[in-house]
């Protein structure tokens, strides 16, 4: 606890230390785009992981093909957490990715600040359920373009435009294996939600 001296009386009084302001962050994506990989590699904590092997029963519902060295799945949440600043803290929550665990969606959604999608640009398609979901609930979400060895690169523009996104929505580029570039992204998740809470306040002009 700090320490305050009073301006009257020069007595020292006890200052409580302020709350941080903590916000519910979703990361989503299709199977295997590395949204464990982004948790863990950001988390302050050690990661809630509810990984389980891929069984072969599995692998015949779901869809594995651009990432057959996959050996694991989510199969509820991964939870991690970061401090951006003294008086911001995020609260991680990674989506399954597979169609069997989207009943899950509803739960982690709610109370939610906004949402990651993670995109891998040779199978940009598997994003698609994501981003129309965030869309429906009008949470507001980032794109982040996960850079893999070896994949192609693609102009923000191409990607936007594959995707089908409305303009406000921010694509960024992102390497989830490395702690600054996914900080990069989380801010802009906040900075983007902050902007569109603005908006929505301010009255409309004619």
């Amino acid at each position: 606890m700090a320490f305050g001296r009073s301006s009257r009386t020069g007595a020292m009084h006890a200052v409580s230390p302020v709350e941080p302001l903590t916000l519910k962050i979703l990361v989503a994506g299709g199977f295997g785009v590395g949204k464990t990989t982004l948790v863990s590699a950001v988390s302050e904590i050690r990661p809630l992981r509810t990984e389980e092997q891929l069984s072969e029963p599995g692998r015949a519902v779901d869809d594995i093909a651009g990432v057959e060295g996959k050996s694991t799945t989510t199969v509820a949440m991964d939870f991690g957490r970061i401090t951006l600043r003294d008086d911001l803290v995020l609260y991680l929550f990674g989506t399954p990715g597979q169609d069997r665990f989207w009943f899950l969606w509803d739960e982690l959604a709610t109370g939610a600040l906004g949402a990651v999608v993670l995109a891998d640009t040779r199978r940009l398609a598997d994003c698609f359920a994501a981003v129309d979901y965030f869309e429906r609930r009008e949470l507001p979400f980032v794109v982040a373009v996960n850079c893999f060895d070896g994949a192609d690169r693609h102009p923000v523009v191409t990607v936007r435009e594959a995707l089908d996104l409305d303009p406000e929505v921010p694509v960024l580029i992102c390497d989830a294996r490395d702690r600054e570039s996914v900080k990069d992204v989380l801010v802009g998740v906040v900075e983007h939600a902050m902007s569109l809470a603005r908006a929505r306040r301010s009255p409309t002009r004619a």
